[in-house]
């Protein structure tokens, strides 16, 4: 496969991602209210959307851009806690 037809299938990927996406916006209901899809089509666009980003981890993988990020929340605890510490002496003053 040339880089041409990879480049191609990743601008598919994102083009086909974007729209699933954008149909899911589009069509969120309020809690409690029917959704105007049927189960089985938001369970096909899950399917769509797995194996979209299934196949752009394997194209990542073949051009090297192997990615150890992990997506998080913004209030989610940090593993690494940075400390300041003071190494000022206390005044003997006080």
């Amino acid at each position: 496969m040339t880089t041409q037809t990879d480049s191609q299938e990743s601008r598919i990927l994102a083009m086909v991602k974007k729209v699933l996406t954008d149909i899911a916006k589009d069509t969120h209901t309020s809690q409690g209210m029917r959704h105007p899809l049927s189960d089985n089509t938001i369970n096909s666009m899950r399917s769509c959307l797995e194996l979209i980003v299934s196949r752009e981890a394997e194209l990542n993988a073949q051009d090297g851009n192997v990615s150890s990020s992990k997506p998080h929340f913004v209030d989610e605890p940090q593993k690494n806690v940075v400390v300041q510490l003071d190494t000022r002496k206390p005044d003997a003053k006080a």
